[in-house]
């Protein structure tokens, strides 16, 4: 348990109807007493206090506030803890937090609160981290993902793997020491498929991530084409509003412009690009070096074409840029009468996803989105209860628990000793504690929580 009491502003900074300053630690009842217009009388946990607060004992009155403690361990830090209720403006939250701190509190650092939490064995290092994550998440998606985390579900799925290889390294550990004993036979081959069995449940996992990762953070989707195909209007289509301008003049758009969505729970950042093309045109020149610079971090290529005109070398420029990308060929303007099919684009590209669509009437758009979040998803429908990581830090851990892993496969089929197989596995259960913070050292707790933000 910690000596010291902090205290931050758990809300936003600026004009609101109501701001929190939060205290945790073992004064942090009797720091929030002394500054009661009450008669310093002590704070009972679980309820809830309406008088003024003072800026500092027997001062002069900041507001009129609500108050409530509640007693360790039954806190989010495990400790003991008081929230202050004030009127939420800057001078007055900050005026608060200040007497707090004169009265015997010091500032809290970033993270601190869940930091005490995790120490406090009020969460593990998986669900600390997903706290963080639930205040950034930007969709439903994320939020559910950061959610699911928080609840326990990876840190329960970690677990059990671990328990595994705690079990397995048991038995090579009693082998070794005692190789005369009533222990129960160990057997290669058992040993074997059991660890493989673990492996490739690791393995899985950490394959989550690139999936699990686009449903929290998103991706880019870069619209490309020749000039005057329609990807402003198909940015617009998808958008649901006109962040494009759309003209029949060829060569409209000179820079690359955005717009956020959510398509099928992925949020996409559409980034629509100046038509390539051969032009002398300096501005537009630009333009297409942008929308080139455009497709380097694009997690899906949206190759728009003209469906009423011929193919043209331009498109064929198209096709030759986006090679190798992950690519959906949009046929757009398929309310006009056809000049080209699906066959002439797949001469282009080989075998990608098509779509026709009209971004005009909307025809298409549904099974345009749905092909977006399916490349975007690398081809799977990364089912909501899918439990899967979207930290690097995890993956990373994953990683390092299946190569340990397969060495001590490598060891066990070579007849390697016992204790190059039982290193081997302690090596991976480390791994995989580092996850859920059971193996950690202070320089990985500093780097997680230095990026929360404070008061949280």
């Amino acid at each position: 348990m910690t000596q010291d009491t902090i205290a931050a502003i758990a809300t936003p900074l600026g004009q609101g109807g109501v701001a929190i300053v939060r205290l945790s630690g073992p004064e942090a009842h009797a720091i929030v007493a002394r500054l009661l217009e009450r008669g310093d009388r002590p704070l009972a946990p679980r309820q809830i206090y309406v008088g003024r607060l003072r800026d500092q004992p027997g001062g002069r009155s900041l507001d009129e506030v609500l108050v409530f403690a509640l007693r360790a361990p039954r806190s989010y830090t495990g400790e003991d803890t008081a929230e202050i209720q004030c009127h939420g403006g800057s001078v007055v939250t900050r005026r608060v937090l200040q007497a707090v701190i004169e009265a015997g509190a010091r500032p809290a650092a970033p993270g601190e609160f869940t930091r005490r939490a995790f120490v406090n064995g009020r969460l593990d290092l998986a669900q600390a981290e997903a706290v963080a994550d639930l205040i950034a998440a930007r969709s439903d998606a994320a939020q559910r993902l950061a959610w699911s985390q928080l609840e326990g579900h990876l840190s329960a799925r970690v677990e059990t793997l671990r328990a595994a290889l705690l079990e397995a390294r048991a038995l090579c550990e009693a082998a070794i020491d005692f190789p005369d004993e009533d222990v129960p036979e160990l057997s290669d081959a058992r040993l074997g498929i059991e660890l493989a069995r673990v492996r490739g449940e690791i393995e899985a996992l950490a394959g989550t991530f690139e999936r699990t990762r686009v449903r929290y953070d998103g991706a880019r989707a870069v619209l490309v084409g020749r000039p005057n195909v329609g990807k402003s209007s198909v940015l617009n289509a998808l958008a649901g509003r006109e962040r494009a301008i759309v003209t029949p003049v060829a060569g409209t758009t000179r820079d690359v412009l955005e717009a956020s969505v959510t398509l099928r729970g992925v949020p996409v950042v559409l980034a629509d690009t100046a038509g390539i093309r051969e032009t002398e045109d300096v501005v537009e020149r630009v333009g297409v070096e942008r929308a080139h610079a455009a497709l380097v971090d694009a997690g899906c290529v949206l190759a728009i074409f003209d469906c009423s005109r011929p193919l043209e070398g331009a498109d064929e420029s198209v096709a030759a840029a986006v090679r190798g990308r992950p690519v959906i060929a949009v046929l757009n303007k398929r309310d006009l009468p056809a000049a080209i099919a699906s066959g002439d684009v797949s001469a282009l590209f080989g075998a990608v996803p098509i779509v026709e669509l009209s971004a005009l009437t909307g025809e298409g758009l549904d099974e345009l989105e749905a092909a977006i979040a399916q490349v975007l998803l690398a081809g799977s429908d990364a089912r909501e209860e899918e439990i899967g990581i979207f930290c690097e830090r995890h993956r990373d851990a994953a990683r390092r628990a299946a190569l340990d892993l397969t060495r001590a496969e490598q060891a066990l089929s070579s007849h390697a000793p016992l204790e190059l197989v039982a290193s081997d596995l302690a090596a991976a259960a480390e791994a995989l504690g580092s996850i859920t913070g059971v193996v950690t050292s202070e320089d990985v707790l500093d780097r997680v929580f230095a990026e929360f933000c404070i008061g949280k």
